[in-house]
């Protein structure tokens, strides 16, 4: 398979692939943002998912993929340092407050750090289209966070320290996407990449959720929550292994915009699922944050 993938590279088939993969990993991301923000403490289901995806490459990692190339340790560690600063942006601005006001201001602001990034690093330019997609999505997310400092009445007193940090939080998801797409480049097999991203990015958050839970007054039961941790795993290794793959094949800003379409996907899941009060002027601000991603799609 790895063969078939980087022979697509550059071709067009390639870009409708990475189309394709990058819808998919806006879906799983809004499946996997819900999973972690869900009923359970969010640093107790980011340490069970953490802990289950590690576990699950470990094998990978070591006796099925390629083994790394020697530059490939100090890329590792890059990654390893940018997704633990991530992670814990990622679960204290969930703490702070509710799933459809965090996610969609980290996801939409995501893109045009990106944008910014691929620009610098892979010489990657926007026509005027894109940047106006870019421009459409950035007046989603601004509408959408005045709305809720606005209207927004539950945790008002948190509210403004949650968007603060989204906003940072998208920073890092964009610093992320940017390096990781250099990283799966760097490499001659992509697989190898990924197992061993998934392998050494399992190592933080398990100790550390392990000891919150020892010391919560109430600790929820384990079973319930490593089952959460294991759903979470495989959701994790196809959202994350679908927009690196897409990087690999086509250009990286325009994978990370596409990518942010799981903003409606997040209203539906957090309506639905989270039974969280989203309302037709946020679905509408979130639609408007997809349209531009669309748009920068159409623009290409």
């Amino acid at each position: 398979m790895s063969e078939w993938l980087i022979a697509l590279e550059g071709t067009e088939a390639g870009h409708q692939l990475a189309l394709g993969l990058a819808i998919l990993a806006a879906f799983l991301h809004a499946v996997f943002g819900a999973l972690q923000k869900g009923r359970h403490d969010p640093w107790l289901s980011r340490g069970a998912i953490d802990g289950a995806y590690g576990l699950m490459a470990m094998p990978f990692a070591l006796f099925v993929v390629p083994w790394p190339e020697p530059h490939m340790w100090i890329i590792f560690a890059g990654a390893f340092v940018i997704h633990t600063a991530y992670k814990f942006l990622q679960a204290y601005a969930y703490t702070k407050g509710a799933y459809t006001v965090v996610y969609p201001v980290v996801r939409g602001t995501a893109p045009l750090f990106a944008v910014i990034g691929a620009w610098l690093v892979f010489g990657e330019h926007f026509t005027g289209w894109q940047w106006a997609g870019v421009g459409v999505l950035l007046l989603g997310i601004f509408g959408l966070g005045l709305y809720n400092l606005v209207f927004l009445i539950t945790a008002r007193e948190t509210l403004p320290m949650a968007l603060g940090v989204a906003v940072v939080t998208g920073l890092f998801v964009a610093l992320y996407t940017t390096y990781d797409a250099y990283g799966i480049r760097a490499t001659a097999d992509p697989f190898t990449f990924l197992a061993w991203f998934f392998f050494l990015d399992g190592f933080v958050f398990p100790p550390l959720a392990a000891l919150r839970w020892i010391n919560m007054v109430q600790r929820p039961a384990l079973p319930p929550l490593l089952l959460r941790g294991v759903i979470g795993g495989i959701v994790a290794f196809f959202s994350f292994g679908s927009i690196m793959m897409a990087t690999r094949l086509d250009k990286v800003g325009e994978a990370a915009v596409l990518r942010e379409t799981s903003t409606v996907f997040a209203a539906l899941i957090g309506w639905l699922v989270l039974r969280e009060t989203v309302g037709p002027r946020r679905i509408a601000l979130m639609t408007l944050i997809a349209a531009g991603a669309v748009l920068v799609e159409l623009g290409g």
